[in-house]
């Protein structure tokens, strides 16, 4: 079995559960997914992100720090005896020259084991125990950090209705006015998921967005909204809530990650580039505040 089906499986077996694995659908414990760590604090990316949550919840983990074996011995301590090993990602590739053709570049993918802080011995107290604090919203209590984040991506952004959507054409976001939602976390859960669209316009990334509900560009374009707001949830400290209209995706995801056992890496690099879009708009409000 390939590295790419060992996670689209697993993925897979989450979603035919009823379980969209980037979102936590119940309450206690933390209120949020935080971003997996490395020893130096770094955030895993990407497809990792999910791959590090998956096993974080299946295996009832509580710390979010993942180590490479060696890491842990270099900080002296030790995996523990009949600890299992969970599987990172990144892509590797090398050169194929031809007679008579320019050489081109093959990607491909490799994969280390890294293990939870909570099965290895010896670290230091920070690494253990990482869970993100809860986070509890007022109904009407607006999120500073989210507000501030929304403001500088330059999006227009349209209150009004009872609809969430992004319109390509007119290019803008439209969301129901903030009291309409539930949560304050509902709101910026959606509002990410739409500014995700927006990245996507052909004069930004330049994703293919499909035609109608159902159309295979279409559902996949939903899965890389729904990626992209559970990584920016997690980057800011909002709670992920599922939105119920949703859920009639699940079965379209399911039959493209059968069909492609690629595309949940696929999906998981244009929302993270996605979402790089987005913090680099930030950064860049930030730098135009200073000058």
């Amino acid at each position: 079995m390939s590295k790419y089906e060992v996670l689209t499986n697993r993925i897979i077996a989450a979603l035919e559960q009823g379980v969209r694995p980037w979102q936590k659908e119940w309450n206690g414990g933390t209120s949020a997914f935080a971003r997996p760590l490395r020893s130096d604090g770094t955030p895993y990316r990407g497809v990792n992100t999910l791959n590090l949550w998956l096993a974080k919840e299946e295996r009832g983990f509580k710390s979010d720090y993942w180590f490479t074996y060696k890491k842990a011995q270099e900080l002296g301590a030790q995996v523990k005896k009949g600890a299992k090993s969970e599987s990172a990602f990144y892509v590797s590739s090398f050169k194929v020259e031809e007679q008579g053709t320019d050489a081109r570049t093959v990607p491909f993918l490799k994969a280390y084991a890294v293990f939870n802080a909570d099965e290895i011995e010896g670290l230091a107290a920070k690494f253990y125990g990482s869970e993100a604090p809860i986070l509890t919203v007022a109904h009407n209590t607006r999120h500073e950090a989210a507000e501030a984040f929304i403001a500088a991506t330059g999006a227009e952004v349209r209150h009004g209705g009872d609809r969430a959507f992004y319109t390509p054409k007119a290019d803008f976001v439209q969301l129901p006015h903030f009291e309409s939602f539930f949560t304050a976390e509902g709101y910026y859960s959606t509002a990410f998921h739409e500014l995700a669209h927006w990245t996507g316009a052909e004069k930004r990334l330049n994703r293919t967005k499909g035609k109608f509900f159902g159309d295979s560009n279409y559902a996949f374009e939903e899965l890389v909204a729904e990626l992209s707001a559970a990584y920016l949830c997690a980057d800011l400290g909002v709670t992920n809530i599922p939105r119920d209209d949703h859920a009639a995706y699940i079965n379209h995801w399911i039959k493209c990650l059968k069909d492609d056992e690629r595309a949940i890496f696929k999906a998981a690099s244009l929302a993270e580039k996605a979402v790089g879009y987005l913090h680099g708009q930030e950064q860049e409000e930030q730098v135009a505040q200073a000058a």
